[in-house]
């Protein structure tokens, strides 16, 4: 899916950044032996999230304009209920933290029908340089982005810090 340029700008709900429009469908490729989502494709399907977000965050085509790029080092992802062949459901992301050089996010995938959450998703970013091919710094456009929508909570599973 390519970076998704020119939506409307997401509703805010409790910090949450939602798009009022389906995210996916569960497709009859998508499913495993026991009939439900793969769990590859519910990563796959959080991606696509994140390309709806980094427009409006001021990443994606922005960013590489710069000569920088986001990597994803550290994913967590929960299942919480199965996706069924068929069911369409919508994604909300919400900045948790961020410093100079990382981004810390939290992706939630819902049926439509219900608003059920069915999975989250934790994915720290960092930013990089396309040509060194380095962690760097943000520019700051992008700083004041995280600013205006970090709720500076911390994640359930990962961390801003560095690991030993």
């Amino acid at each position: 899916m390519a970076v998704l340029e020119g939506l409307p700008p997401p509703r805010t709900v409790d910090g949450w950044l939602r798009w009022d429009m389906t995210l996916a469908t569960v497709k009859p490729e998508w499913m495993d032996s026991n009939k439900h989502l793969n769990m590859g494709y519910y990563l796959v399907i959080f991606d696509h999230q994140t390309d709806r977000l980094w427009p409006f965050l001021g990443l994606g085509r922005a960013l590489r304009a710069q000569g920088k790029t986001t990597f994803a080092v550290e994913t967590w992802l929960d299942y919480q209920r199965e996706m069924l062949e068929g069911e369409t459901m919508g994604g909300e992301s919400r900045v948790l933290d961020f410093d100079e050089k990382r981004l810390l996010l939290e992706h939630r995938m819902f049926e439509e029908k219900t608003g059920q959450v069915t999975s989250t998703n934790e994915v720290l970013y960092v930013c990089a340089d396309v040509a060194a091919r380095r962690v760097t710094t943000w520019p700051e456009e992008v700083l004041a982005q995280f600013r205006q929508y970090s709720l500076g909570l911390p994640a359930r599973r990962l961390t801003l810090k560095r690991r030993p």
